[in-house]
């Protein structure tokens, strides 16, 4: 076997080692620990998903070599350390282009806590995208909760206090309706790996035993991370979480902590729950509806905002419903379509927040009439803000776009929701391009009276990572089929 099957545990054992070390640490020995760690696991799961295409099967690491119940286990393919890679790439990339905001943002005193909330977010990341375990990825839920809730609150200003309690509120909810979920599958199945819940479940189904009360723990665990993840109509504190943290918490939250939700859902509906249950019992069908209906609600409340910051994050909300909507739509194109729109939507939001950042400082306000020439200003940042305009809208070349297609495709295959899925896929890429495209136009106004470029050394940081976002984001919309091959590869092997 392999040294590198290994990386799994090292990934999670190091962004816990990194998080006790930085809290000991100066703000920037604590931010040089945080970026090299990103860059180790994104390397490392790299390396993983070379050793999965090549063996072209799921590995199980058996943590101590003890064998349930004593033991635990860490899996993967294909998909999961894609997604280790980009999350931690994202996370490195949101450090490096929020660094100006920061420094500001954060008390001098506090700022090495900051770091510290990054790290265990990171490590519940990855042990959500590793564990074979769904207590395991009960604990690590939690401890993403209460860092996010850290990145949240520790700019201090009291529209993030509240957002924070909301936040908190919401994810309790949530995190509560998921253990009580999780108990009732363990105490009909005597399981909690899920390899063996998956048959107990099975055999369950088949037999037509318990079956109210497996029906009850598939809803309570997947409405519980629908919570978590901001599903319509439990996004609410979606607005102000986003949209008044400081702009590097902003993309961390919005583009990676609820898709580390999202991948987990994915991994017990395909290892747990299975996906003839699944969409057998009518559970798919409910994520099916609530997600086009977030996708149409979130991109009204988009429009209705005049605070571009405001405006993101209900775009968020709307682009969490399309996930849900693939995956309510089929198992094989529905789910693919799905995962592919999370890697669209951690790649562009956190640009979306970062770019917002500089174009505020550059214009002196959040207000989209107050952004007028900003482009004029900055623009560097309005190129960016325009590409991840372009992704979420859907424009060809775009990774938004693909997307977005892949979903139509999904529709073709469940008959009776292709009229549906189209309309709302039509309606709410009208709606993406008027409140996006507002904004451009404003961005690219001439100036009322000239003023003096942003100097280039401040933006030296943030220039690096937009690049790298955007360079990204158009290889992946131009190159897409295959990446979509890898993905589908990955999703068989779940």
């Amino acid at each position: 076997m392999a040294f590198s099957v290994n990386f799994p545990l090292f990934s999670i054992v190091l962004c816990l080692m990194s998080a006790v070390v930085s809290a000991m640490l100066p703000q920037k020995a604590a931010r040089g620990v945080s970026l090299a760690l990103c860059g180790l696991v994104s390397a490392g799961a790299l390396c993983l998903l070379a050793y999965g295409v090549r063996q072209n099967a799921a590995t199980e690491y058996l943590m101590g070599h003890y064998p349930h119940p004593w033991g635990n286990e860490l899996r993967f393919g294909i998909l999961e350390p894609m997604l280790v890679a980009l999350f931690a790439f994202v996370m490195l990339l949101c450090l490096l282009g929020g660094k100006v905001q920061l420094e500001t943002d954060l008390d001098p005193g506090k700022s090495h806590l900051y770091y510290v909330m990054c790290d265990l977010v990171l490590a519940a990341l990855v042990a959500l995208c590793y564990t074979n375990d769904i207590f395991t990825g009960y604990v690590f839920i939690e401890i993403c909760t209460i860092a996010s809730c850290g990145l949240l609150m520790i700019r201090q200003i009291g529209r993030t206090t509240l957002a924070a309690m909301r936040y908190m509120i919401f994810s309790l909810i949530g995190s509560g309706l998921f253990l009580l979920g999780t108990i009732l599958l363990y105490g009909i199945t005597g399981h909690l790996l899920m390899p063996n819940l998956g048959a107990s479940v099975a055999a369950l189904w088949q037999s037509g035993q318990y079956r109210i009360v497996l029906l009850t723990s598939m809803s309570l665990i997947t409405v519980g991370l629908g919570v978590k993840s901001g599903l319509f109509p439990f996004h609410f504190w979606m607005p102000d979480t986003y949209g008044y943290a400081t702009p590097a918490s902003g993309g961390i939250l919005s583009g990676l902590v609820s898709k580390g939700y999202l991948f987990f859902l994915i991994k017990l509906i395909f290892s747990v729950f299975g996906t003839d249950v699944f969409y057998g019992s009518g559970v798919s069908n409910v994520l099916y509806v609530f997600g086009a209906a977030g996708v149409l609600v979130g991109s009204i409340s988009a429009t209705r905002e005049r605070d571009v910051f405001r405006m993101i994050a209900f775009s968020s909300a709307a682009q969490i419903g399309y996930i849900y909507m693939g995956i309510g739509l089929s198992p094989a194109l529905g789910v693919l379509a799905a995962v592919f729109h999370m890697m669209t939507h951690a790649v562009t939001k956190p640009l979306l927040f970062l770019s917002s950042a500089q174009l505020c400082d550059a214009a002196g306000g959040r207000l989209r009439t107050e952004w007028r020439g900003a482009a004029h200003i900055n623009r560097a940042a309005a190129l960016a803000f325009s590409i991840g305009s372009f992704s979420m809208i859907g424009i060809p070349l775009t990774m938004g776009f693909v997307s977005k297609y892949r979903f139509a495709l999904a529709a073709f295959s469940h008959r009776t929701l292709i009229v549906p899925t189209l309309i709302v896929l039509a309606l709410s890429t009208v709606l993406n391009g008027l409140y996006f495209l507002r904004v451009i136009i404003e961005l690219y106004n001439p100036l009322k009276q000239r003023r003096h470029r942003m100097p280039a050394a401040r933006q030296l940081a943030y220039v690096s990572s937009a690049v790298l976002f955007s360079l990204l984001n158009l290889a992946a919309g131009v190159a897409a089929e295959p990446l979509l091959s890898l993905v589908q590869r990955g999703i068989d092997l779940l």
